[in-house]
C-alpha cells in the first residue's frame, strides 16, 4: 500500500533508537541495513526505514516502554495493511511487523520485528531449524549500539534479494569468518537451496 495510505516514513537514527531504548531490560537490536552499516562502520546507502529486532517473550515490555507511542501492527503479515496494536494485546505468529511512531501525526520512524525464542536459542520464524544462541545473535557497535549479527541479516535477506541487499552482502562478506560464513550458507541453504550467495559460501563452509 502506498505512503499516501499509510502514512510517510522518516526513519529515525540508530543512536536516535538508542537513547529510546537505553532504560531496556530486554535485548534488542537494530536490524536491517543499518545492522549492516554497523557492522562494516561506514554508511553504504540511503535507508527508507529504521528496524529494531526483539523476542516476542519480551513484547510487554517493549510495549511499556514505548507508552505514549502510536503503534500499528501489519495484519496479515506484508498485505500492505496496518491496525492498532490494542493496548494488552499478546500478538502471536505470524503477526511479527510493527511499524511505530512517536504520536499519530508525525511520520513512522521505527519498525519493530518479533522474532521467535526457545530457552537460550533464538529460532528463526522463517524456519525453525535455523537456531542460534540467542548471546550470539547480536553484536555491539563501537558508540555501544546493539545490532543484529550480519550473518543473520543477511539469512533474512536472502529470501529476496535487492539491489540494497546485494550492496549489504558485498560489503560485510569480508568481514565474515569461516565459522559464520558456515553458519550462514547452512542456514540459506533450508530456505534457498540454489541461492547465488551460496557460490560465495559453500567452499568455506563445507572445508
Amino acid at each position: 500500500m502506498s505512503a499516501d495510505v499509510l502514512g510517510r516514513w522518516v526513519p529515525d537514527r540508530p543512536e536516535d533508537v538508542a537513547a529510546v531504548f537505553a532504560k531496556a531490560d530486554f535485548p534488542w537490536w537494530i536490524a536491517g541495513g543499518y545492522a549492516i552499516e554497523l557492522a562494516v562502520g561506514r554508511e553504504l546507502r540511503a535507508h527508507g526505514d529504521l528496524d529494531v529486532l526483539f523476542l516476542r517473550h519480551d513484547q510487554n515490555r517493549v510495549r511499556d516502554l514505548l507508552a505514549g507511542w502510536d503503534l500499528y501492527v501489519a495484519d496479515p503479515p506484508g498485505q500492505g495493511e496496518l491496525r492498532p496494536w490494542r493496548p494488552g494485546e499478546v500478538l502471536r505468529p505470524p503477526l511479527h511487523d510493527i511499524w511505530c511512531r512517536s504520536k499519530p501525526d508525525a511520520p513512522w520512524s521505527v519498525q519493530l520485528m518479533l522474532d521467535e525464542a526457545e530457552g537460550t536459542q533464538w529460532v528463526s520464524r522463517r524456519h525453525p531449524a535455523i537456531r542460534l544462541a540467542i548471546d550470539r545473535l547480536g553484536r555491539t557497535s563501537k558508540a555501544g549500539i546493539p545490532y543484529l549479527a550480519p550473518e543473520v541479516q543477511l539469512f533474512y535477506k536472502a529470501k529476496a534479494t535487492r539491489e540494497k541487499d546485494e550492496i549489504d552482502f558485498e560489503a560485510v562478506l569480508p568481514l565474515l569468518d569461516a565459522p559464520t560464513r558456515a553458519w550462514l550458507a547452512d542456514a540459506i541453504e533450508v530456505i534457498a537451496p540454489n541461492h547465488p550467495w551460496l557460490r560465495r559460501l559453500l567452499p568455506v563452509s563445507r572445508t
